[in-house]
Parts: structure tokens; C-alpha cells; sequence
């Protein structure tokens, strides 16, 4: 099992006000690795009236409190009215495939019965990361029999043949502002159609959990699976998870090394974690109190 000592390094991105699509928060960091030293973080920012929209700021790993650069426009907006996505777009996860750029993203829609509607969708970029048009107006993991309610976050490794998604999906809604979500496991031969019957990767330590959200999930140099989430009772904190396969997978949450401060930005909650690796050292970028409102920050891990 493996066990780790995070080091804080505080907040690196924050709401850049000037920008109409980032009035406030900095949400769901979502990593690209573009060469050995720099790193592309994707984010949500808030525009004024609530909605997201997906841009990105660039990091050099070897100085990575400071971003050396932001997008000047969104790389993803909202989706066309009545769409899945048409109040809000939030990456998850993006994966370099045949020349093409995949970012899997969430998308965002206000709900009349239940307070809201989660949904994957997919954008593609074929011009190195310049522009990303929607691969389908459609959410590529919609209700099915095996998961009737919210189906979101999806986190894709491809191995080879195989191609693995983590998401987030719902169990129930208890009442209409309060559903319950655990973290899935999908295969698709292409990273388009996915395949979904029920199998759970994370699920609930007790009753009194209600979510598991955004996974987050490497293969290591020790050629461990291990997976960072976020879980909640009424506030989120991060949770960890190891695996052989990247089917079977042993929750050790003790074992995740960050909690959050005594005050300051991340003092409420700590969540939405994605980490990578510069040398001998791990880099985790994470959102704080309420749900990114204050931006991104960047803990280390040395080895």
C-alpha cells in the first residue's frame, strides 16, 4: 500500500475577472501533459450568470506555483439550447488518441424535478488542442437500464486494446436536492460507444455517504492503479484507491495524505484532485472550498 505526505504549496489559478467566462471559480483540474516540464491544466470557470465554460492554463512543473499562461477564449462552450449541456461545461478528463485530442467533459442542465441533470459528453480537437468541436450534441453515457439516473465525470484510460472509463453515477435521488452517486466502470473498443452494466469501481463506506465524485486514475511506475476521488457526506474531502487490474479496487482512504487547512481557502472541503508525476516528486492540483470558488492549488509528494 502505498501512503503519501502531501505538502501544500497554496493556490496557482484563480478566477481571472477580466475574462467573461471566469467571474468566479476555477473547477475540476483536468491535466495534459504537453512535454517533460509543462502541463496543461483544463478548468471551468463561472461566467455571471452561474454557467461554465472549459479553458486551461499552462504550468511549468519545475516552478509550478505560477502559470505561465491562460487561454484567451474558451476552448469549450455552452451546448445548443435543450442540449445536455447547454447551462454549463466541465472538463474530466483528456486523452491524446490517433493524432486527435479527446476531452471528455460534463455537461451541465437544470433539472424540474430534481435540482439538476449530469451527463459525459465528448469534444475532439483535430488541430493540436486550437479548437474542439463536440463529437455528438448527445451525451455519450446516457440513461440506461444499468444506470437510470445521473451518469457523469468520465476519467478514460486507454491501454492498448483496452479502454477503461471511471464515472459517476447515481443510485437515487433521496430528495430533489440531494442525489446519491457512486464511481462506475465502463469498456469501449474505441473511446466512443461505451459499454455499461452496473460495475461498481468505488462505492459507499456507509449510509451516511452520499457521493463519490470525479475520479482521477494513473498507472504508476510500480504498475499499481491508483485512483484519487472525491467523497462527502455533507462536505467533500479526498479519498484514495488502489488496484491490480484496474477493475478490482481497494479503497484506503487513510492513505491519501491531505486534508484540509485550519483556515484559508481550502479550510471547508478539499476535492476534485488530478496528479502527475515530475521526476521524483508527485504534483497534485485540487479545488477547495466550495467547489473551486477560490481556484486551483498545487500540493507536492516526494518520493
Amino acid at each position: 500500500m502505498t501512503s503519501y505526505n502531501w505538502k501544500k504549496l497554496g493556490l496557482i489559478i484563480t478566477p481571472q475577472t477580466d475574462k467573461w467566462w471566469m467571474q468566479s471559480h476555477a473547477m475540476i483540474p483536468t491535466l495534459e501533459r504537453l512535454d517533460e516540464t509543462t502541463c496543461r491544466i483544463y478548468f471551468s470557470g463561472r461566467d455571471e450568470n452561474n454557467r461554465s465554460h472549459i479553458s486551461y492554463a499552462d504550468i511549468d512543473l519545475r516552478e509550478p506555483t505560477k502559470a505561465l499562461q491562460f487561454s484567451e477564449t474558451p476552448v469549450l462552450g455552452l451546448g445548443r439550447l435543450g442540449c445536455f449541456d447547454d447551462n454549463g461545461v466541465t472538463p474530466s478528463c483528456l486523452i491524446n488518441h490517433d493524432g486527435k485530442k479527446y476531452l471528455y467533459y460534463i455537461g451541465w442542465n437544470p433539472g424540474s424535478t430534481v435540482r439538476m441533470h449530469l451527463f459525459g459528453g465528448l469534444a475532439i480537437s483535430t488541430d493540436n488542442g486550437k479548437t474542439f468541436e463536440r463529437y455528438s450534441e448527445a451525451p455519450i453515457i446516457e440513461r440506461c437500464k444499468a444506470n437510470p439516473f445521473l451518469n457523469t465525470a468520465p476519467f478514460v484510460l486507454r491501454e492498448d486494446s483496452r479502454w477503461l472509463m471511471y464515472y459517476v453515477s447515481g443510485t437515487e435521488w433521496v430528495h430533489k436536492d440531494l442525489p446519491r452517486y457512486n464511481i462506475q466502470i465502463a469498456t469501449s473498443e474505441n473511446g466512443l460507444d461505451w459499454k455499461r452494466d452496473g460495475r461498481i469501481a468505488i462505492d459507499y463506506k456507509d449510509s451516511t455517504e452520499n457521493a463519490l465524485a470525479r475520479p482521477f486514475v494513473i498507472k504508476d511506475k510500480d504498475g499499481l492503479y491508483k485512483m484519487w476521488f472525491s467523497y462527502k457526506s455533507t462536505k467533500y474531502t479526498l479519498g484514495y484507491a488502489e488496484s491490480q487490474d484496474g477493475i478490482n479496487w481497494t479503497r484506503m482512504d487513510n492513505a491519501v495524505g491531505i486534508q484540509p487547512s485550519e483556515e484559508g481557502w481550502d479550510s471547508d472541503m478539499i476535492e476534485y484532485a488530478a496528479v502527475t508525476q515530475y521526476k521524483n516528486t508527485k504534483i497534485m492540483f485540487y479545488n477547495g472550498n466550495n467547489y473551486g470558488h477560490g481556484g486551483i492549488g498545487v500540493a507536492i509528494h516526494d518520493e
